[in-house]
């Protein structure tokens, strides 16, 4: 079975949280029998800043981002069983999704994976012109990111046919526990490219929790955000993904602040909540509905309601705590939320679809 997938970049993650997710999910449904192609546009430095290689698990063709490299590649979905077009290419989004619609065969499947939900449905229930909400009826399936019975119910009343969450998971054999990094001490590390939608809530649930506990360490990594910070919190910039074990190692404790419209949306697991607990770190997470269906509060993670919140389990964490937690947070997502898993819910929507389509399209 060949797939093609227009997507942000499988190569990096720089700027582009989406790479372990692409990554995670892609390779365990290749090892499933799909032939799998990624179209990712040379833009916004991204490969400048590889973090890997292009895997044998998949064919990787980086195009110009020009219109004509944008019409060369969407004529090759004409050849793929399964064409997926991500959300957040950032450059000729909405030609490549009038390409996934129009380029392949009749009896393909046509997918739209949607990696930033909440956002989208906001910005198609502003606008009824909005090129995803006119192209729903012409897509045969959405998959999304996360955001559980929230997101399906608002898909599938602004016109989609079939909407299912695939959640962010665990890839064990990329994110394990590792030995401290001495450079990478700290009593609270984040690790967040800081968007305008993401910045505020940082402020408050990291930037604050620094500010009451100013004898305590703080590291910071990733890019945006204002350059001002107190002293106790040291930046790093961009993290690799071949760093991202030893930070998430490294640390008493490891904070994850969801963007504004994906904490408001809820049921939206960030990748870097199952990579820490797959390292075994202790993990500190801003509140949102349903995480309870994901990792247990107090006992396989922290819930914070606001920078208080985080600073008050900061204060009360001891190394003994932070294992026991760290322990538990990996043994719950090892048994409940792998890519391998994932790639399996994928595979069989997959087929199904498919085999659906090819029925009607002989009748």
């Amino acid at each position: 079975m060949r797939l093609a997938f227009y997507g942000s970049s499988l190569l990096s993650s720089y700027w582009n949280g989406a790479a372990t997710y692409y990554r995670g999910v892609l390779e365990p449904l290749s090892q499933r029998g799909w032939d799998i192609t990624f179209y990712e546009p040379d833009a916004f430095d991204r490969q400048a800043h590889r973090d890997i290689d292009p895997p044998p698990w998949a064919q990787v063709v980086v195009y110009p981002a020009t219109e004509q490299g944008v019409r060369r590649v969407v004529a090759q979905a004409a050849a793929a069983e399964v064409v997926v077009k991500a959300s957040g290419v950032g450059v000729f989004d909405d030609a490549l999704l009038a390409g996934v619609i129009s380029a392949p065969r009749v009896d393909a499947l046509r997918v739209f994976w949607d990696v930033d939900a909440p956002a989208t449905i906001a910005e198609m229930r502003d606008d009824p012109q909005h090129p995803v909400r006119r192209s729903l009826s012409s897509i045969d399936m959405v998959l999304t990111y996360g955001g559980g019975e929230p997101v399906v119910d608002a898909y599938t009343e602004l016109g989609a046919v079939s909407c299912v969450p695939v959640y962010n998971a665990l890839d064990p054999e990329t994110h394990y526990p590792v030995t401290a990094d001495p450079a990478l001490r700290a009593d609270l590390s984040f690790l967040a490219n800081r968007m305008p939608d993401r910045e505020v809530r940082a402020r408050e649930f990291f930037f604050r929790a620094a500010e009451l506990l100013p004898d305590r360490r703080f590291l910071l990594g990733g890019w945006g955000g204002d350059a001002s910070v107190s002293g106790n919190v040291h930046r790093l910039g961009h993290v690799g993904t071949d760093r991202h074990n030893a930070f998430n190692c490294s640390a008493l404790a490891v904070l994850n602040v969801a963007r504004e419209s994906m904490a408001a949306m809820g049921f939206c697991p960030a990748t870097r909540v199952f990579e820490a607990a797959g390292a075994g770190a202790c993990v500190i997470t801003d509140s949102w509905y349903g995480i309870e269906l994901f990792l247990a509060p107090d006992k396989e993670v922290l819930v914070a309601r606001d920078g208080r919140d985080v600073a008050a389990h900061l204060a009360a964490l001891t190394p003994t705590r932070a294992e026991q937690i760290g322990r538990r947070g990996r043994e719950r997502v090892l048994a409940n939320h792998t890519y391998s898993g994932r790639a399996g819910q994928v595979d069989v929507l997959f087929r199904a679809a498919l085999a659906r389509k090819r029925a009607t399209a002989l009748t």
